[in-house]
């Protein structure tokens, strides 16, 4: 069974960082999209960054471009998202999730099919 587990949420101040875990396992991540997304109450879910696994490129939404890096370690199955200069409305629920083809661009939430069960972040002023 193909199973996504976040880590790595918490509570930060405006302007630090926290580092985002999803450890992938049930699936062989090589050319597969992995992507994060976040959703905070009462608004949709969105896409924050997606890298295709071995090929592509990162992929990352404006509103975080310069400031979220995601990467991965392939050895392990596991793709990270770095969150650096943080601020307020990046406060969500932050999934990851995987679908079994390439992600060349921020694809919509529904095309993806496996998702993890989520990890809180807040930011605070």
């Amino acid at each position: 069974q193909v199973q996504l587990v976040e880590s790595g949420g918490g509570s930060v101040q405006a302007g630090g960082s926290l580092r985002l875990s999803c450890a992938a396992s049930g699936f062989t991540a090589s050319r597969n999209c992995i992507g994060w997304f976040r959703q905070a109450p009462g608004k949709e879910r969105e896409g924050v960054a997606t890298i295709t696994i071995e090929v592509g490129k990162p992929n990352y939404a404006e509103t975080v471009k310069g400031r979220f890096t995601i990467s991965q370690d392939s050895t392990k199955n596991t793709v990270y998202l770095q969150m650096n200069s943080l601020k307020p409305e990046d406060t969500a629920v932050y999934y990851c999730a995987a679908r079994p083809n390439y992600c060349l661009s921020l694809l919509p939430a529904g095309t993806f099919d496996y998702w993890g069960q989520g990890t809180q972040v807040t930011v605070s002023s």
